[in-house]
């Protein structure tokens, strides 16, 4: 119950502030700042040098491409006979296509599941700025009315991306370096994750203009809460697969959509005002849905 109630005051916390203006209009910045270059790549070594590699952990790494793929398919058939703008569909793609798997996902793993299930968290987190970094960024580009894809810039920006840095150094500095000695420090580093990404997540929580918007954010958010976490259930019961990891994994598609695809869409001009609308609502209606979600996972 505590994880609950800490969630609900950071947000809360987060919302107060920004209203009352004692904090700068751009002050998540500097907090997202810390989760990125810190807290996150913590995480990472705090979980990923203790993960026993199998055919499970496949689940929570193709669950991204699953969710992302399955909403390239359902935006089509969305979309097909309106006649939208480019940048409309690819917001589309963006907002349902990719999920908050750190930000908000980490603090409700911990809340239905327990912080050790985070290592898996963290494996489905790493490939979700995957498919932002590519499939995303390469949907941004085309509405943009640009056709080349400039590879070059994407590799960089993985490469630059600190949590994923972290991922890569978690997996590989532990086999050659004994680094047990930090490991109080990441404990310590890993447990501002929530409270700071979830007190981010109030200070940018925006909801002007949703009537004008309703009927795509309505279908975003039946795929991104609905369809995607059921995609990825059906595909575990068709191959059996079962335990924790399974079910982090399909709880994961379950979360709302990703809070760096606004900034995506914020730079690549695809609508980012509908975009940023389907991030802030989708936060608030997760909270009901995951519920709903763990409890279907039970059955697991």
């Amino acid at each position: 119950m505590i994880n609950f109630i800490l969630i609900g005051v950071c947000i809360a916390a987060g919302m107060l502030f920004r209203r009352s203006g004692t904090l700068p209009a751009d002050a998540f910045k500097g907090i997202n700042a810390w989760i990125i270059y810190l807290a996150l790549p913590a995480v990472s070594f705090k979980y990923l040098p203790h993960i026993h590699w199998s055919y499970q952990l496949l689940l929570p790494a193709l669950m991204p491409v699953i969710v992302w793929c399955g909403a390239w398919i359902y935006t089509w058939f969305y979309t097909g006979k309106r006649q939208m703008p480019r940048p409309t569909v690819a917001a589309l793609k963006l907002s349902a296509g990719l999920s908050n798997t750190s930000f908000v996902g980490f603090s409700l793993v911990v809340a239905y599941f327990s912080d050790k299930e985070l290592s898996t968290a963290v494996i489905c987190d790493q490939v979700t700025f995957l498919m932002l970094s590519t499939a995303g960024v390469f949907v941004a580009i085309r509405a943009e009315g640009k056709q080349e894809l400039p590879l070059k810039k994407i590799v960089r920006k993985v490469f630059r991306f600190p949590p994923f840095l972290g991922c890569l150094g978690a997996l590989t500095i532990p086999h050659f370096i004994d680094i047990t000695f930090f490991n109080p420090l990441f404990d310590k580093l890993a447990l501002t994750v929530g409270p700071l990404a979830l007190f981010s997540i109030g200070l940018q929580l925006r909801f002007d203009g949703w009537r004008q918007q309703l009927k795509h954010i309505s279908a975003s958010l039946t795929y991104k809460l609905l369809l995607a976490p059921a995609l990825v259930f059906i595909i575990a019961i068709i191959f059996s697969l079962k335990g924790n990891t399974t079910k982090v994994a399909i709880f994961e598609a379950a979360m709302p959509t990703l809070l760096t695809s606004g900034i995506v869409a914020d730079e690549y001009n695809t609508n980012p005002k509908l975009v940023n609308l389907i991030i802030g609502i989708s936060i608030v209606i997760a909270f009901a849905t995951t519920a709903i979600w763990s409890r279907i996972l039970m059955i697991l």
